[in-house]
């Protein structure tokens, strides 16, 4: 099954020969490895480039195990090197080898080696792998299937498909699983079996009991605007456990630096600042939400928020949860100070944009109430309402579009319809 993943596939070709080690991040089964080994490796071989002089090392193999020894491995790819062309070096599962770190910046100072790298387990979920090259070191943060990528590889229709990918998300493996039991065995292990280990010996977590509560709680309540001091709340109150929400909070870090979860901040649009606490939190994929809570809780209008919250992160954007204060009159005839919820300041260079998710507006009533917050922005960027319903695009009299999700999933530039 031939997956085409072109916005990662340029991002490699657009960083050919820069002198940096490109360093391929993202939650473990993403398909890294895949964007590597196979689309790069041939786009490579369609330019002219020679087999020989693409050097590909799957660290994770047993018959490469010595080689996790960064002195035979440098030994390895120096060998290799035997004329003035350029050589692309591929290391799958870096962290396998002990201190890489002083091996690729040797490896860095040849003319004509350029280097890539992929890694999954603990040390590579996290972040802070970018923080050691810095400098020294290019990202490409690679996502879970989006919709599109999905879609394209589905033999069934688009409501169909959609269906799936909100139950079943976009872990590229999930396409080989035929039945719904095999789905969900897949999800469960990929949860029990690496991510949650990975995390564990990271981080040195002792109770896993707390964390794999946490994340059953934010599980339930995407969408939400929370903070440590209200799950500490919800702990005590639901659950009757007590953590404490200095533990919360950093647990909460933990799951947005292994990119299991994303924390959205809160930006006050009128006084253009960001607003420190609550803050949400979406899924870096759907089905991994999913299977924590049994598939009990597919709230499609929730779900298709996050969605909306992830396609935006993958084109490329940073997205924010927008903030709008109004004064409103009250019965006793003064005015209180409201906030009104934007879902979404989406950013790129010197664009802007405004986004609602809403599933459906049945009643004028519901469409007021969706389109409040847009009208209360006193500035002209452009503002964007996304429906479940396959509508063609509109703009109302006010400038504001509404648009399908439909529309917004599969046309490559969707925000300037």
């Amino acid at each position: 099954m031939n997956i085409v993943r072109d916005r990662y596939l340029n991002e490699l070709k657009v960083r050919m020969n820069n002198g940096l080690v490109k360093i391929i991040t993202g939650i473990r089964r993403c398909g890294k490895s895949y964007l590597l080994k196979v689309l790069f490796y041939n786009y490579l071989l369609s330019v002219g480039v020679d087999d020989s002089h693409i050097i590909k090392v799957d660290l994770d193999e047993l018959d490469n195990e010595e080689l996790h020894d960064p002195h035979k491995l440098n030994t390895y790819i120096r060998e290799r090197i035997i004329d003035g062309e350029m050589y692309y070096v591929f290391l799958d599962e870096i962290q396998e080898v002990q201190d890489f770190v002083p091996l690729l910046n040797g490896l860095m100072k040849i003319r004509n080696v350029d280097i890539y790298i992929t890694g999954s387990n603990s040390r590579f979920l996290s972040t802070d792998i970018v923080t050691e090259f810095r400098g020294r070191g290019d990202q490409i943060h690679v996502y879970p299937l989006t919709f599109d990528e999905f879609y394209s590889v589905r033999t069934v229709g688009f409501d169909e498909a959609l269906d799936e990918y909100l139950t079943y998300g976009g872990m590229p493996f999930i396409l080989n699983r035929p039945t719904e039991e095999l789905k969900h065995d897949y999800l469960s292990n990929l949860y029990k079996e690496i991510y949650i280990k990975d995390i564990k010996e990271r981080y040195s977590i002792r109770n896993e009991t707390s964390i794999n509560e946490l994340i059953d709680v934010i599980s339930s309540s995407i969408g939400s605007l929370t903070n440590p001091t209200k799950l500490e709340n919800t702990f005590k109150s639901i659950k009757n456990e007590s953590i404490s929400k200095n533990t919360i909070d950093s647990y909460l870090r933990i799951l947005s630096d292994s990119f299991l979860v994303y924390e959205a901040s809160r930006f006050d649009i009128k006084g253009k600042k960001y607003i420190g606490s609550p803050k949400k939190y979406y899924f870096s994929d759907l089905g991994l939400r999913n299977t924590r809570l049994n598939f009990r809780q597919v709230e499609a209008p929730h779900l298709m928020e996050n969605m909306i919250y992830n396609e935006l992160l993958a084109r490329g954007y940073a997205v924010d949860v927008g903030v709008v204060t109004v004064n409103e009159k009250i019965e006793s005839g003064n005015y209180s100070r409201k906030q009104l919820e934007v879902d979404f300041v989406v950013n790129k260079a010197s664009k802007r944009y405004y986004i609602q998710s809403a599933f459906a507006i049945p009643t004028d009533e519901k469409r007021e109430q969706e389109l409040r917050p847009l009208n209360n922005i006193p500035d002209s960027f452009k503002k964007i309402v996304i429906v479940r319903d396959n509508i063609k695009p509109k703009r109302d009299d006010n400038g504001i579009v509404t648009i399908s999700l439909k529309d917004f999933l599969l046309i490559d530039d969707p925000l300037e319809l």
